[in-house]
């Protein structure tokens, strides 16, 4: 929440709006997004794939008529295919890999209209929580390129916040929606658990902890690409009920006096930074003055306990990955296939025993139940804590050719992202203010499972009381 916000630019619903009514012609759009991804991206590295041409037929014989038509977007290169796009991870044990089809989400995008330009840089296998991969290189932050864009989402966040393109598809694992949102200033919703497919890729254990979405410029945004992707595929393994109405209407609609729960610091041994506890102050204080009843809580769990049993699960689902791919390519693992981090984490998965991955499904489960106990027995309607207990780090701080300091610095970023991954609550992180170098900060707001329909409602009375600029300072907003 910046005193000083840039001038208000066109979000994703503004432009689809403006090519509903003919005052901008799609073929306009598409041109518009490529040539920004032509002249922005060699500095920020942010997209590792392009389908212009395929883009520009898809617009030449007709969008489908949907909420979004026109309107450009970036798929996040982990977990997600995009037909004839390499499908990597940002691995060099997958850099040959090419998609045959496109993932439930794309297909719903594409649906809804919206054009896609191509795929974004992630770290390897999403394992990281800054995007420095050794395979595609690091991506730079728009606000200062010699900081990181946070991950594994960062190829998204730093497209969207350079506005290459308005809109990202993003993906959230520990916090791979939300950091990179805090670290580049947008909005960034991760869902409730079983709210967006991730067909055709079950991620094996991953999948209670691993969600769909995007980063977005606007919390109007953030919903309609919800309502986009949103709904079961037949035979999933979890399905969020069918909201009351579409997401987007949420946006607007005055949320009453709730009461929310305050964190200023992070849960967890982690310190947090004053400059993250002082954004959950200006929040607090904009919250207080809309007539919202603040209180302070704990989640009253053990943090490092459910930080382990998510690098458990997702341990587990990694050497399930490699394993296939080893498998599929007809050899063993080779020098250079991996970065040494990701090994660190695959050797340390060596040693699990299936006892010891279902402690970590109970833990999650456990985690679920006891922070449901703040929404269902304390009356909490939100929660309020940083994104992060840190700010935004200089590329190289975390090392993924350095695993012991990996060990001891890349847990500090997720530390207040990770339990709402394994419980399956929705969170979100939104802009509030930037540090004393001028870098982004964020906070977030938590709500009970399902209850989407309360944070879009109070995210969007927080934007409408203090807006936050769309884009990084220098670039040009749609």
């Amino acid at each position: 929440m910046n005193d000083t916000p840039t001038p208000p630019r066109r979000d994703a619903l503004a432009l689809a709006a403006d090519v509903r009514s003919g005052s901008t012609d799609p073929a306009e759009v598409l041109e518009q997004a490529i040539g920004r991804i032509e002249s922005l991206d060699p500095a920020l590295n942010a997209i590792v794939s392009t389908r212009f041409d395929e883009a520009r037929a898809e617009v030449a014989a007709g969008l489908p008529d949907g909420p979004l038509r026109g309107v450009p977007i970036a798929i996040k290169n982990l977990g997600t295919d995009v037909a004839g796009q390499p499908a990597t991870d940002g691995s060099r044990l997958f850099a040959d890999v090419v998609a045959t089809v496109d993932s439930a989400v794309v297909r719903r995008y594409k649906a809804a209209g919206m054009v896609v330009l191509g795929t974004t840089n992630v770290p390897e296998l999403g394992k990281t929580t800054t995007t420095e991969s050794l395979l595609y290189g690091p991506c730079r932050n728009p606000w200062d390129t010699s900081r990181s864009t946070g991950g594994s989402s960062g190829g998204s966040a730093a497209a969207v916040a350079s506005g290459m393109v308005p809109v990202a598809h993003a993906t959230d694992g520990g916090g791979s929606i939300r950091i990179p949102a805090a670290m580049c200033g947008l909005v960034g919703l991760k869902p409730s658990r079983g709210r967006v497919p991730t067909w055709p890729h079950p991620a094996a254990l991953a999948a209670p902890i691993s969600y769909h979405h995007a980063v977005t410029t606007s919390v109007r945004d953030s919903a309609a690409l919800l309502d986009a992707v949103a709904g079961h595929v037949p035979g999933d393994a979890y399905g969020a009920p069918t909201p009351q109405r579409p997401f987007v209407e949420e946006v607007g609609i005055d949320p009453g006096v709730l009461r929310i729960g305050v964190m200023r610091t992070a849960p967890g041994p982690f310190p947090t930074d004053p400059e993250c506890s002082a954004a959950v102050d200006r929040t607090a204080s904009h919250l207080s003055g809309l007539g919202h009843q603040l209180t302070e809580v704990e989640l009253g769990i053990d943090v490092i306990e459910s930080m382990t049993a998510l690098g458990d699960i997702m341990g587990a689902s990694l050497r399930a990955s490699v394993e296939d791919r080893l498998a599929a390519l007809g050899r063993e693992l080779r020098e250079g296939d991996l970065e040494p981090w990701t090994l660190a984490i695959l050797d340390n998965a060596g040693s699990l025993t299936a006892p010891r991955v279902a402690r970590a499904l109970q833990t999650a489960q456990r985690t679920g139940w006891r922070i449901a106990e703040l929404f269902h027995d304390a009356g909490v309607d939100a929660l309020l804590l940083p994104t992060m207990p840190a700010t935004t780090p200089e590329l190289g701080f975390l090392d993924v050719t350095d695993p012991g300091s990996m060990w001891t610095r890349s847990s500090t970023f997720s530390a207040a992202t990770s339990m709402f991954n394994l419980s399956g609550q929705p969170a979100i992180s939104l802009p509030a203010g930037t540090d004393a170098r001028g870098m982004p900060v964020g906070v977030q707001l938590v709500a009970d499972y399902a209850r989407e329909d309360i944070l879009l409602r109070l995210s969007g009375q927080l934007e409408a009381a203090a807006p936050w600029p769309t884009v990084a300072p220098g670039f040009t907003g749609w």
